[in-house]
């Protein structure tokens, strides 16, 4: 009976060993099975969700402009202070300056410091930073234009600092203002109220040096000259020897008006007071001359007598 039950154990056992290496096998061919073409495309996107929509946004996001560093600001949000300078000739000065104001209050700009000759004008045309470039190409038209520059100062970093400085500014006057709520004695309230008012003060410089930058930021100045052509032309022609025979004659001629000038400015006082001063002179010396005692000379003098 107990052989029996020693085979039928052996005999399990060596059925479950079977089907154990029949699982093995199974499995493992699965594994050299080739995959199919629609397994390898889904294989690659199995635990990792979301890689191609983020692979489609990195290429979109590098198909564009690279942005700015951190803490600096974009081209476009560069503070430029920009100015220009203008020198036409034109046959009437008047009727260019008169223009001028016209193009000027067109573009809702101003004129500020003017100077106009019968032969020579110069103003302070200030306009909106945007339309600098059309008020120029519009005076530019009104005579010969002679010389057109345009300069641009960057200011963005000055602008920064002051805002930093400012947002420091007030909450640094807030910090004060609470100080002197909480304030109970009279010393800590004249205390309190002493760096309340210095800090206020500059605060107040700050804010009129941002709005100083902000006026020139949004404003452009165009220095304008403008000549008569006769002008322009007789300057051309002032070069090489008769030039600077033409130039020295003219320095000449102002040399002798400026001599003329100071002598016709002189001759009241020397009317009034040289004439007779020289007179009372005059007879002062005519006065003394009578009662001067005769200088003995040495041959008036009398002669010594011979010694024995």
């Amino acid at each position: 009976m107990r052989k029996r039950v020693r085979w039928v154990a052996a005999a399990g056992i060596v059925l479950a060993l079977a089907g154990c290496s029949a699982n093995d096998s199974g499995s493992s061919e699965s594994a050299g099975m080739p995959m199919s073409a629609d397994t390898k495309q889904a294989a690659p996107n199995q635990g990792q969700p979301g890689k191609n929509n983020t692979e489609g946004a990195d290429s979109k996001a590098g198909s564009g402009k690279a942005p700015a560093p951190a803490g600096q600001p974009g081209i476009a949000d560069r503070k430029l202070v920009r100015t220009a300078s203008l020198e036409l000739t034109a046959p009437n000065v008047a009727d260019v300056v008169s223009q001028v104001r016209v193009i000027t209050q067109g573009a809702a700009g101003y004129t500020g410091q003017e100077s106009t000759q019968e032969k020579r004008a110069s103003v302070n045309v200030i306009v909106p930073a945007e339309r600098l470039d059309g008020v120029l190409d519009q005076l530019g038209k009104l005579g010969k234009q002679v010389k057109r520059e345009v300069t641009a100062t960057d200011v963005t970093e000055q602008m920064v600092d002051v805002d930093s400085r400012l947002a420091t500014q007030r909450a640094s006057v807030e910090r004060i203002r609470a100080l002197l709520a909480r304030a109970t004695s009279v010393s800590e309230i004249a205390s309190v109220e002493s760096e309340l008012t210095s800090r206020e003060a500059e605060l107040e410089s700050l804010q009129k040096r941002r709005e100083s930058l902000a006026g020139s930021v949004a404003m452009s100045t165009i220095s304008l000259q403008v000549k008569a052509e006769t002008v322009a032309a007789a300057e051309e022609s002032r070069s090489g020897f008769f030039g600077g025979l033409t130039d020295g004659w003219d320095a000449f001629l102002t040399f002798g008006g400026g001599l003329l000038t100071v002598l016709g400015a002189m001759a009241p006082f020397l009317l009034v007071f040289g004439v007779p001063a020289a007179a009372l002179v005059w007879w002062l010396r005519k006065r003394r001359r009578p009662g001067e005692p005769a200088m003995a000379t040495a041959s008036d003098l009398p002669s010594a007598p011979p010694l024995d």
